[in-house]
C-alpha cells in the first residue's frame, strides 16, 4: 500500500505534469570501457531503450541457510526441497522497497512489468531523453568492434537516495557484456584411421577403442552406468540451448541407431521455448553444441524424459537469457530435477551486481530441489575460451557457489586432466565453506607458485569432471569426434538424473544442489581421483591435477555403483 507521502508524490506527478526534485546519488559509475567497445557518440534522445530494474530481496541469506539445510547430508532437513511459494516468500522484495521504487518510476510517467516470478526484477522502455532524466545519465552510442554491432550505455548513473536498499540496480546502464558463449567445438568428422567405436558391452572391462574414440558404450563401462531404462516418468531432464543451437532429430536417431541399438531409435525428446526461441528441424542447421547435448542426454540417461530449452535472441534479461531461462523454470510448479547447460563466459565481463543475482537465481532453483550443472569452459585458466592473459580468468557461472561445474579428462587406464579444462577460483564469489578443507588442502600444496595470478580467497571450480575429449557424435548426419567441457557436462548430469530415477522409484526425493554432498567424505569418496595434467595458460602451467580436489578436475570423475550407495540406494 503507499503511504501518505508516497500518494502525495503520486498526485504533484498528476497536477504538475513533472517529477518532484529529489536528491540525487550516484549508484554506479565505470572507470574504463573494455576495448571492445569503441564510443561513437550521443544516443539519439528518442532511441529507446529497454531497462530492467533489479530490487533488493527480501532475505536471501534466509534462501542460502534454507538451501544449505536441504543440500547437507546429515541436516534434519536434507532432501525436504522448498516450493514456489517458499522460494519467492525469501526473494521477494519488501513491500517497502516495491512501493518506493514504484513510485519513483510513476513520478515519471512509467509503469514496470514483473520479469520474474518473486517480483525482484522489473522491466520498462523509455525514450533515451527519459533514462537521461530518471537516472540524471548521459548515455551514448558504443560499437562492439568484434561483431560490429552497437548498444547504448552510459559511464555512470544516479538514483535517489532514499532508495538505497529498496534498488539493487538498473540495467544493462553501465554493463559492456561480452556475449555469453558456446564453447568453439571443432567437429572432427571420422575418417576410418581410428579403431571402430565401442558399441556393446561384452563385459564390464573397458574397451580399447576407448582410448582414442569414446562413445556411450565406453562411459557406461568406464563410469558402470547402468544401460537399463529409468522407470519414473516425473523425473524430469532439461538440456538448454542458446544462440540458435538447434538439435536435431535425424541426428538424434542416427547416433542412437549406431551407438544405442540396444534403445529404440525413434527415442526422443520433448521442446520448451522462450525469447523467440524454436527447433527446426532443416538438417542444415542442426547446431554441433545441441546435437552434442542431447545425444549424449538420450543416450547417457537411458529413458529419462529430456527435455529441450531453447532460448532465443528476444532476451528479456540483457545477459543471453541466462537469467530469462531460470526465471522460466522458476514460475513452474514442478521445475526439472536436472538442468544442464554448455555454455558460459569470462566472469570479469559482466558486472559483478549483474553476476551476483543470476547466481542468487541459482541458489533459488536449487532450493526447489534442480541439480544446476555448467560447463567450466576450455581455455585452462585463461577463461571460457584460451587467450592472452597477464593473469588467470575465472569463468560464470562455474564461479556461483550454487552450480556443479564441470571439467574433463581424457584417456583410460589412467584417466587424466584435459589440458583445456577451465579452472581456478572466483574473483566475485567467496569460498564457500562446504568445499574450504578440500580447497585448503590443494593451495598448501600448491604453495606459492603463480601467486597473485589467482585469488586464492575465492570459491574454487570446477567441482567434478568426466570424458570431454574425442567424443564421438553425429552432426548434420556425419559421424565424428568432438572435444571440450560441453562433453562432460551433459555426461554428468545423465548420471545424476539416473541416479534420481532410482531415488524416485524408492520413494526419496531428488538430489538437489549438490555441492555440499559432493564435497562431503562420502560423496567425494565416489569419485575417482585424477591425479595427472595440467590446465596450461597466460604463459604458465596453469594448475595441476593431483590428490584431492583441484581446479583442473575437481574432486574427480564418477563411479556409479559407489555414488548410488553414496546417496543411500
Amino acid at each position: 500500500m503507499f503511504s501518505v507521502s508516497l500518494l502525495v508524490s503520486c498526485l504533484a506527478v498528476v497536477s504538475y505534469g513533472k517529477p518532484l526534485a529529489r536528491r540525487m546519488q550516484v549508484h554506479e559509475t565505470r572507470s574504463h570501457i573494455p576495448p571492445a567497445f569503441q564510443e561513437v557518440g550521443p544516443a539519439p534522445p528518442d532511441a529507446t531503450l529497454n531497462l530492467r530494474v533489479a530490487l533488493v530481496q527480501g532475505n536471501f541469506p534466509g534462501l542460502e541457510k534454507a538451501l544449505m539445510d536441504v543440500s547437507t547430508p546429515g541436516s534434519p532437513l536434507y532432501g525436504q526441497h522448498l516450493s514456489k511459494a517458499e522460494v519467492e516468500a525469501f526473494v521477494a522484495p519488501k513491500s517497502e522497497s516495491v512501493a518506493a521504487v514504484d513510485a519513483w518510476l510513476k513520478e515519471h510517467g512509467i509503469e514496470a512489468t514483473k520479469l520474474s516470478p518473486a517480483g525482484d526484477w522489473l522491466s520498462f522502455s523509455v525514450p533515451v531523453s527519459k533514462a537521461s532524466s530518471l537516472l540524471d545519465a548521459e548515455f551514448s552510442v558504443f560499437n562492439h568492434t568484434p561483431s560490429g554491432s552497437t548498444i547504448i550505455r552510459t559511464r555512470a548513473y544516479s538514483i535517489p537516495a532514499d532508495l538505497k536498499g529498496h534498488l539493487d540496480f538498473v540495467h544493462p546502464t553501465t554493463a559492456f557484456t561480452q556475449p555469453f558463449k558456446g564453447p568453439v567445438l571443432n567437429f572432427v568428422p571420422s575418417t576410418g584411421d581410428k579403431p571402430k567405436p565401442a558399441v556393446n558391452l561384452s563385459s564390464d572391462a573397458v574397451p580399447a577403442s576407448c582410448q582414442s574414440v569414446v562413445t556411450p558404450a565406453c562411459l557406461q563401462a568406464l563410469y558402470g552406468i547402468p544401460s537399463a531404462p529409468a522407470t519414473v516418468s516425473t523425473n524430469q531432464f532439461a538440456v538448454s540451448g542458446f544462440l540458435n543451437q538447434f538439435a536435431n532429430n535425424a541426428d538424434l536417431m542416427t547416433f542412437l541407431t549406431a551407438f544405442r541399438p540396444d534403445m529404440p531409435a525413434t527415442t526422443t525428446f520433448s521442446l520448451e521455448t522462450l525469447d523467440g526461441g524454436s527447433n527446426p528441424q532443416v538438417l542444415s542447421q542442426a547446431g554441433v553444441e545441441a546435437d552434442l547435448d542431447i545425444e549424449y542426454s538420450v543416450g547417457i540417461a537411458t529413458g529419462v524424459p529430456i527435455v529441450f530449452i531453447s532460448v532465443g535472441l528476444d532476451n528479456q534479461d540483457e545477459i543471453d537469457g541466462f537469467l530469462d531461462i531460470i526465471n522460466f523454470l522458476l514460475s513452474q510448479d514442478t521445475p526439472p530435477q536436472v538442468l544442464s547447460t554448455s555454455y558460459g563466459g569470462n566472469e570479469p565481463d559482466p558486472p559483478a551486481a549483474v553476476l551476483q543475482n543470476l547466481c542468487n537465481a541459482y541458489a533459488q532453483l536449487g532450493a526447489r530441489g534442480t541439480s544446476i550443472f555448467f560447463s567450466s569452459g576450455d581455455g585452462g585458466v585463461s577463461g571460457i575460451q584460451t587467450q592472452q592473459c597477464t593473469t588467470f580468468v575465472p569463468t560464470f557461472p562455474s564461479g556461483c557457489p550454487y552450480v556443479t561445474s564441470i571439467g574433463a579428462t581424457t584417456g583410460i587406464g589412467p584417466e587424466i586432466a584435459a589440458s583445456f579444462s577451465s579452472g581456478g577460483f572466483s574473483n566475485i564469489f567467496p569460498r564457500p565453506t562446504y568445499q574450504d578443507t578440500a580447497v585448503s588442502a590443494f593451495l598448501t600444496s600448491f604453495g606459492d607458485t603463480n601467486a597473485g595470478l589467482f585469488n586464492a580467497s575465492g570459491r574454487g571450480f570446477p567441482d567434478i569432471s568426466a570424458q570431454g575429449q574425442d567424443i564421438e557424435i553425429v552432426f548434420r548426419n556425419q559421424t565424428g569426434e568432438i572435444a571440450g567441457t560441453s562433453c562432460s557436462t551433459p555426461i554428468i548430469a545423465s548420471i545424476v538424473a539416473l541416479l534420481n530415477d532410482e531415488l524416485a522409484a524408492a520413494g526419496k526425493p531428488p538430489l538437489g544442489f549438490l555441492n555440499p554432498f559432493l564435497y562431503s567424505s562420502t560423496g567425494s569418496a565416489a569419485f575417482t581421483d585424477i591425479t595427472i595434467g595440467n590446465n596450461p595458460a597466460c604463459e604458465t602451467e596453469g594448475f595441476p591435477a593431483g590428490p584431492g580436489w583441484d581446479p583442473v578436475t575437481g574432486l574427480g570423475t564418477p563411479n556409479y555403483a559407489a555414488l548410488r550407495l553414496a546417496v543411500g540406494l
